[in-house]
């Protein structure tokens, strides 16, 4: 699976700058997706910032008092130049459908297409873009609705909902409480492959009913089988659990919300898993040339420090 952080994101934007046209008059996101790389452009350049919608009829988004952009006169009337950006690129439709909608309005100004991340077939398709990440592909801002979900084993508490609270978590009234009351984090719109939860199967039916109350679908839900929570903590196999129904299903991806269980799912099932927790995308061990496997390889988001390594760029450019 090849994924992309939103901190990642961050640090391809700031290396594009460089290679953008320096007059840009106004960056305009195509929604929903393509307003996040959008944003962060406006914000690197101090330029205007607006939707499709937007830009056709004329309207900014409100810059703030800092920003120094007027917004109240809207996209100016005399030529200019436009970048239009999106996430991704991958059939194209959305680009095209912007194209065509962009092209239909007749504005008198130059425009330019972007996309933060393509498929390789279609770099003739854009003026601008970050990297190329074939499919198959999540990220970080996307896969909570990505089709890819019914491809992938999703664990519940922490991904779906908080985790209860160790007051919550007392394998009794208290905690069956927890389960039926918890408010969802996010909903999937598309059906998940996969729910794999160290919750017990005694709690499969107010799970279910859960599930079932808050619109999530999905395949098929996978529980463990102890008795009581003493007897799985006694066990420990939670990881190891988790990386056994990811190995007997052909997922392309686990998304896991605690780290150490993440590290562990990798390790055992040589895939992918993706933790919620810290954003990162841990890669199974690979084998060295003593023929003993490494641990794991977690993929690191960037460093924060973006900012300076931007103004470096420009020094070296200008």
């Amino acid at each position: 699976m090849n994924y992309r952080s939103i901190a990642e994101l961050n640090r391809d934007i700031a290396g594009l700058v460089p290679r953008l046209p320096f007059d840009l008059d106004i960056i305009v996101g195509i929604p929903r997706s393509g307003l996040l790389p959008a944003n962060l452009l406006s914000l690197y350049l101090n330029r205007p910032l607006t939707d499709v919608a937007g830009l056709i009829e004329g309207r900014l988004i409100e810059a703030g008092g800092r920003s120094g952009l007027g917004h109240d006169a809207g996209v100016p009337a005399k030529p200019g130049k436009i970048l239009v950006v999106d996430d991704s690129l991958s059939s194209g439709a959305a680009m095209k459908k912007t194209r065509r909608r962009i092209a239909a309005a007749s504005l008198p100004h130059k425009i330019f297409y972007c996309a933060a991340y393509i498929v390789p077939q279609r770099k003739r398709e854009v003026d601008f873009f970050c990297d190329i990440v074939p499919q198959p592909r999540l990220f970080e801002w996307n896969y909570r609705n990505h089709y890819q979900l019914q491809n992938a084993c999703v664990d519940i508490d922490g991904v779906l909902c908080r985790d209860p609270r160790e007051t919550e978590n007392d394998d009794g009234p208290r905690y069956r409480k927890f389960i039926e009351t918890v408010p969802p984090l996010i909903t999937p719109t598309v059906q998940i492959g996969w729910l794999v939860t160290n919750r017990l199967e005694k709690y499969r039916e107010l799970t279910e009913n859960w599930l079932a109350r808050n619109g999530i679908e999905y395949r098929e839900l996978v529980m463990m089988d102890y008795p009581d929570m003493a007897a799985r903590r006694a066990a420990g196999t939670h990881g190891s659990f988790k990386a056994a129904v990811y190995q007997s299903t052909d997922a392309l991806i686990f998304i896991e919300s605690s780290l150490r269980q993440a590290v562990k799912i990798a390790e055992i099932s040589g895939r992918d898993v993706l933790c919620t927790e810290t954003g990162q995308l841990i890669r199974p061990g690979i084998t060295g040339p003593d023929g003993q496997t490494t641990q794991p390889a977690i993929q690191h988001p960037p460093g924060k420090n973006i900012l300076n390594r931007l103004l470096h760029r420009f020094s070296e450019h200008n």
